[in-house]
């Protein structure tokens, strides 16, 4: 669908959209969130190989990891503009190529064993990444609002599912000496092919996702069939709708988005960090193979997919607020627990509590965002920018005080956001 005809039928999409549509969109979404968390995990797996491969140390390595971090952040907040302009499935597609295209930088740069050429590969990377992922979140918010009920965290169980998978991989070509730029290789021609099947299965935005993704819908509506259920079901009053300001620089002025995107950015550090340090980390700090790094790294992912699998009705059941306090006590005690462990089971107790944790709140945070429709795909965009702050600048910096107090005592330092998002909490209720 050209992004003319995506924009075109978007005002009439919540009325002509039958179910078996709805529900294909879904599976679709589904997809590529999987997608997404495998070929991130592919790469966060083998971590300790590339520092090796390239002499790095654990700061040095940091320093380069911080390179995608800064393609993704200088991208991030385009994505909700560019999405209006051109439609999800162009925009999630050519964050698909881009991420295509840097995993031959990447595997390039290895070969030759080339520093900056990794780095530029990390950096071009990271911009696929923003434009894929927000894109994934703005059509699985869309996607949940259509359904009305809670389906973000199984998307991201999508995701995690994939890491899973992807750091499974990772572990078992590790173990039998497959050289990393072969296996960037075949993930990245999967990649190709689903990227051209997959999105074409996504829905046209609604009339007020469309809107808020493009030059922002202003102005005040009745409340929707949407909210009311939030209503209800979270126990907030229902309140009469009030004009709020849209579009892009709305979002960032809105003070419940910014409250939320500080409790995503504290919630997600500690998923960032578990994504790109727990495997290193067992093997600096307990002197485990990198094969059992991996290993653990992988128990890791599959404690938030089956968190984020499972975790719709029991958000649906007791609240966003309730869910993320008791999300944030799990990822608090896990990682304490793992950072402080003499031995790699107890450090594996940790981990699975530190999964577990870190598995609901940023979807969480994304349903959130979305609550209002009209502005749903701009504060979408604003949240997942200061998360992913957190995500992907906050693990380079660890490993930069790792180089100083070993990195799994570094690790203890995320206690501190956790504690903050676990007071803010509030900020996520349903309005």
């Amino acid at each position: 669908m050209t992004p003319e005809r995506e924009q075109n039928v978007a005002v009439g999409a919540e009325a002509s959209v039958d179910g078996a549509a709805v529900r294909r969109a879904a599976i679709a979404t589904f997809v590529i969130f999987a997608t997404n968390g495998f070929i991130f995990a592919s790469w966060a797996a083998r971590i300790p190989a590339v520092t090796q491969t390239l002499g790095l140390s654990t700061g040095e390595m940091g320093l380069v990891l911080l390179v995608g971090a800064v393609g993704s952040l200088c991208s991030m907040p385009l994505v909700g503009p560019i999405s209006g302009r051109v439609g999800i499935v162009r925009t999630v597609r050519l964050g698909g190529l881009l991420a295509v295209v840097a995993g031959g930088l990447l595997a390039v740069g290895l070969l030759i064993v080339s520093v900056l050429l990794v780095a530029v590969g990390l950096a071009v990377f990271g911009v696929g990444i923003a434009l894929w992922d927000v894109g994934q979140n703005i059509e699985g918010a869309d996607v949940e609002h259509r359904l009305g009920r809670t389906i973000m965290p199984q998307f991201h169980a999508g995701f995690s599912g994939g890491a899973f998978l992807g750091a499974i991989v990772g572990a078992g070509l590790s173990a039998v000496g497959v050289p990393l730029p072969l296996h960037l290789a075949a993930i990245m021609a999967a990649v190709a092919v689903i990227m051209v099947l997959v999105p074409r299965h996504f829905l046209p935005l609604t009339a007020h996702a469309a809107g808020a993704a493009g030059a922002g819908a202003a102005g005040a509506g009745a409340v929707s069939a949407d909210a009311a259920f939030a209503n209800a079901h979270d126990g907030a009053s229902p309140a009469p709708a009030a004009k709020e300001r849209g579009g892009a620089r709305g979002a960032w002025t809105d003070p419940r988005t910014l409250l939320i995107g500080v409790v995503v950015l504290g919630a997600t550090l500690t998923e960032g960090a578990g994504n790109d340090w727990i495997a290193k980390g067992s093997v600096d700090g307990l002197g485990t193979t990198q094969a059992a790094g991996a290993a653990l790294f992988a128990l890791f992912v599959g404690a938030m997919t089956l968190a984020r699998w499972f975790g719709g009705r029991v958000i649906d059941r007791l609240g966003r607020v309730v869910a993320l306090r008791l999300s944030m006590v799990s990822a608090l005690v896990g990682l304490a627990v793992y950072s402080l462990a003499g031995s790699y089971w107890l450090a594996a107790v940790g981990a699975l509590l530190w999964g577990l944790g870190a598995a609901l709140a940023f979807p969480m945070g994304m349903s959130a965002a979305s609550d209002d429709p009209r502005h749903a795909a701009a504060r979408v965009s604003v949240v997942a920018t200061i998360g992913y702050i957190a995500f992907l600048a906050g693990p380079p910096f660890l490993g930069f005080l790792g180089d100083h107090v070993g990195l799994r005592t570094a690790l203890l330092a995320i206690l501190v956001p956790i504690a903050v998002a676990l007071v803010l909490a509030g900020a996520t209720r349903r309005r």
